[in-house]
């Protein structure tokens, strides 16, 4: 079976399946077109919560499947388009043949001209063709391009987090193997996405060729480059699949750009992503998110704009950095080994072997701690809270109190959450949010 590729049969057979790819493509294109478009808004609005719970592993693994659909997306949609055009051109060319450039009974100079620039229209079905197929196929290898890029970068972060940084590694460990890595790994990538650019220049010079084949060969596996390299090869010695996949890189760009235009309607002033003393954003706001699936609460919220209640509910949405700091003022309840990230669901235990009455006083713990270096002010005037566990109107996970109105004028007020951080061996206070509100007594 290994050799079958080399039989005559089998040679038949690939320019048999050649001729009717088409079919397949759109098939294919179809199916993946209405399943990107499906999966747009659900990856979209889990990056979202993943940006706002502070996840930089979730949001960076969502971030990168979304420009992954889009370029796909794009490419699918380019790709039937132009499928289509080809199919059109197939049946006019059935029932008129050829273009007869005599019966247009042009001018001697437009009829040479127009013979030059577009001949027969067998050529044009045949560039048609062409365009077809190498647009599929680039589709995925552009995929696997920027699978490949993140690929190097989670190796650089790895290095730089887990031995460079590392506390339980020696210097000598630490700095005599992680800077020489990561050097090696930096200085790598330059090179392949030299030689890339320059299709292989490094390749072809011989005595540089002996020095870039290691780092050629290490890449291939931290790319996982070997998978589709047969499809790179294959664009790189057509000239016309070389063309057009440098026509698409530019236009990636000019896409990139034209997306991130925008129209300022003021001098002064623009929108934000945090409330403070002359903005309200909606996202600090419970009732105006309940309609939106792909908007969530920015750091902290109230009910709304308006309270009219002798109470003010507050919401505070976790976050890694909210967890660091009670551990940084607490280190008695800080774990041996940091339980946060990726889990499997299947499991044969709880996951968790230290025994229930043990955990449920550590929480206690937490939330005393949480509440010790958290401060809740309206105005000036700091308030007593006492924030419990809980969820948001949209299941966000966070910390939610009430603080008695009682005595507050009526009128414009601010609300400011702060809580303490240890900074250069000194403790500050650093404000999570300040939300505007209004409070009128409910009548």
């Amino acid at each position: 079976m290994s050799t079958d590729y080399t039989k005559t049969s089998f040679k038949k057979l690939l320019e048999k399946l050649q001729e009717e790819s088409w079919q397949l493509e759109l098939i294919i294109s179809g199916f993946a077109i209405f399943g990107l478009f499906t999966a747009l808004d659900p990856i979209g609005i889990a990056a979202t919560e993943a940006r706002n719970v502070e996840n930089p592993a979730g949001y960076i693994t969502l971030n990168i499947a979304l420009i992954s659909c889009f370029i796909l997306l794009f490419n699918l949609l380019l790709h039937v388009i132009l499928r289509g055009l080809w199919i059109g051109a197939l049946g006019l060319r059935y029932v008129s043949g050829d273009i007869d450039y005599e019966a247009l009974n042009y001018s001697p100079k437009f009829t040479k001209y127009l013979q030059k620039k577009i001949g027969s229209f067998d050529r044009y079905i045949g560039t048609l063709e062409n365009y077809c197929s190498v647009i599929f196929a680039i589709s995925f290898l552009l995929i696997f391009y920027v699978f490949s890029f993140t690929l190097i970068i989670l190796c650089i972060f790895l290095v730089a987090n887990y031995i460079i940084s590392s506390d339980d590694l020696p210097g000598y460990i630490s700095n005599g193997l992680g800077i020489p890595l990561l050097l090696f790994i930096v200085f790598g990538m330059l090179l392949t996405f030299f030689d890339f650019i320059t299709q292989g220049w490094l390749k072809k010079k011989q005595w540089i060729s002996k020095i870039y084949f290691p780092v050629y060969w290490v890449f291939s596996f931290i790319t996982l480059s070997f998978l589709y390299r047969p499809l790179v090869y294959n664009f790189l010695d057509h000239k016309f699949g070389k063309r057009l996949s440098f026509i698409l890189v530019p236009l990636y760009i000019i896409i990139l750009f034209a997306s991130s235009l925008y129209f300022k309607n003021s001098n002064y002033f623009e929108t934000s992503d945090v409330s403070n003393s002359i903005y309200a954003n909606n996202r600090n706001y419970e009732n105006l998110l309940e309609d939106k699936d792909d908007v969530f609460i920015n750091r902290a919220a109230i009910p709304s704009k308006v309270i009219t209640k002798p109470y003010l509910q507050v919401f505070i949405v976790y976050d890694d950095g909210l967890e660091d700091a009670v551990f940084d003022f607490n280190q008695g309840i800080e774990p041996e080994e940091d339980d946060r990230g990726l889990h499997f669901d299947l499991q044969f235990n709880n996951g968790n072997n230290t025994p229930r009455r043990n955990r449920d006083s550590i929480k206690l713990e937490y939330l005393k701690t949480f509440n010790e270096i958290v401060t809740i002010k309206i105005d000036t005037v700091k308030y007593k809270s006492d924030f419990i566990l809980a969820q948001s109107r949209k299941d966000e996970l966070g910390f939610e109190t009430f603080v008695n109105l009682k005595g507050l004028e009526e009128g414009k007020h601010y609300l400011d959450v702060q809580r303490k951080r240890i900074w250069r061996k000194d403790t500050s206070d650093w404000r999570i949010a300040r939300i505007p509100f209004w409070y009128y007594k409910g009548q």
